[in-house]
């Protein structure tokens, strides 16, 4: 009898939830025409997707914020999620290196998938992170870090509009309208870096893993990262040893280190040459705190840059 009643409730729940999802896909934009289902990866394909997007569609964030996406890996709920949707949007399979094996697993030839970094010349891996070893397991591979460049972000925000627009004609006016405004937000963006790193002393900042290659290069710095494009992998002893020495040699007083994963290793070096740590968000996920302070990818890249302010003007 309880085996019964135990399965008659997941039989209710399932219903329930199928009969949310079908009142979610019948949504309708204003002119009467079924909105869009959008999936994304995480938090910088979400805010540029859902601003661009606007009110004609349904936007749907797949990695949580406070989740460090390197290693997250979809669940067989989350591959549901991206079949049921009508376009699926990630940054790079270098970055969602999941993406092409769960893409080959779903049955829906109606799906249109977007790389939001297509048409960016990504660097190599070694070019993003000079001081990693030439035996890397990361010299084949591309640095896939492009969200960060105000720059790139906007050319990001081209291929999402451009998806939108031939997934959904009747809203064209209104997405590239959308996409119009985010790009002013983010050329002033682009302005603000480039004022403020014009007036730099020191080029050179330290960061906990190699996620800044792009904006050091589009603003004329110099990344020293104490970990490669992987914040989990840590430094040998070797390479701390010869970070110690680089860091004292050019007279560093930050390290920069990010929320979403450990700070044990910049706190180390910080401690061995006595730098003060400070946080650099690589806005791979809002933290809890910026969630609640209503903070967006514009906010946080704003912060980013008091930050850095810290290490190159003096």
């Amino acid at each position: 009898m309880k085996r019964l009643l135990g399965t008659f409730i997941i039989f209710l729940l399932v219903l329930s939830g199928c009969s949310n999802s079908v009142s979610t896909k019948n949504e309708q934009t204003s002119d009467g025409s079924k909105k869009l289902e959008i999936v994304t990866t995480f938090y910088p394909m979400y805010y540029f997707a859902q601003k661009v997007a606007g009110s004609s569609a349904n936007v749907e964030l797949l990695i949580p914020n406070g989740v460090e996406p390197h290693d997250w890996e979809p669940t067989a709920k989350d591959m549901a999620k991206i079949q049921d949707a009508d376009m699926f949007i990630y940054n790079s399979r270098y970055f969602e290196t999941w993406t092409e094996k769960v893409l080959k697993s779903i049955n829906d030839s109606n799906l249109k998938v977007i790389e939001a970094s297509k048409g960016i010349e990504l660097m190599d891996a070694l070019e993003a992170d000079e001081e990693e070893e030439k035996h890397s397991e990361h010299t084949s591979s591309k640095d896939p870090h492009v969200w960060l460049s105000p720059v790139l972000a906007k050319h990001e925000v081209d291929n999402i509009a451009k998806a939108l627009d031939q997934a959904d004609p009747n809203n064209k006016d209104q997405f590239e309208k959308n996409a119009t405004a985010l790009k002013s937000q983010l050329s002033n963006l682009d302005r603000l870096y480039k004022e403020t790193i014009d007036k730099a002393q020191k080029k050179e900042f330290v960061t906990q893993h190699a996620a800044f290659g792009y904006l050091a290069k589009q603003y004329g710095l110099k990344q020293i990262p104490i970990a490669g494009l992987s914040p989990d992998v840590e430094p040998t002893l070797g390479k701390l040893a010869e970070l110690t020495e680089l860091t004292k040699k050019e007279n560093v007083k930050i390290i920069y280190f990010e929320e979403l994963t450990s700070s044990k290793v910049a706190q180390t070096l910080a401690n061995e040459i006595g730098a003060k740590t400070e946080v650099l968000n690589p806005l791979e996920g809002l933290t809890k705190d910026e969630q609640e302070k209503g903070l967006d990818y514009i906010d946080v890249m704003k912060k980013n840059l008091e930050s850095l302010k810290l290490s190159i003007l003096e």
